[in-house]
């Protein structure tokens, strides 16, 4: 008397595992990119992927070489450690070209991006709620962009 005798369900349960794992493979070696796991965990042809795509943005240096007064104003205040792109956008092709004008960006929603009261944000933050802090009066009324405790010309804080 054989143990396998009536086993056939477990060779055909068997075989259905090999031609799944066979199926996953093929299927994997189709879809998953050759320089995947060169680096680790990722696809190390995304490396140079991503270096021939374009600048957009051109980093706080480059706008200090030319902007150096701003610069200077800026890192007197609390906007020392945001980057001029993070409100500006980006500026590589102004950087490139500055004849080209980046334009300036709306104050009036720019700033309660970063300023809004919000619970979520440390209390220590500078947080307002707009519509009553200003009435509807773009921040730069009152207040230098480039540093907020600065009043702006003909402000009044």
């Amino acid at each position: 008397m054989s143990i396998f005798r009536d086993a056939g369900h477990l060779f055909r349960l068997a075989g259905v595992y090999l031609a799944g794992t066979l199926t996953f493979l093929v299927i994997r070696a189709a879809v998953v990119p050759h320089s995947f796991g060169q680096y680790g965990h990722y696809r190390g042809a995304a490396i140079a992927e991503i270096a021939a795509k374009p600048l957009h943005y051109a980093g706080h240096q480059t706008c200090e070489i030319c902007h150096s007064d701003i610069a200077r104003t800026k890192a007197a205040g609390m906007h020392a450690h945001v980057n001029c792109e993070a409100c500006h956008g980006p500026l590589a092709k102004h950087a490139a070209d500055p004849s080209i004008d980046p334009g300036k960006p709306d104050v009036a929603t720019l700033c309660v991006r970063c300023h809004a009261a919000s619970a979520a944000r440390p209390k220590s933050f500078p947080q307002v709620d707009a519509e009553q802090h200003a009435g509807g009066v773009p921040c730069n009324t009152c207040h230098q962009p480039h540093n907020p405790a600065i009043a702006a010309a003909g402000g009044s804080k």
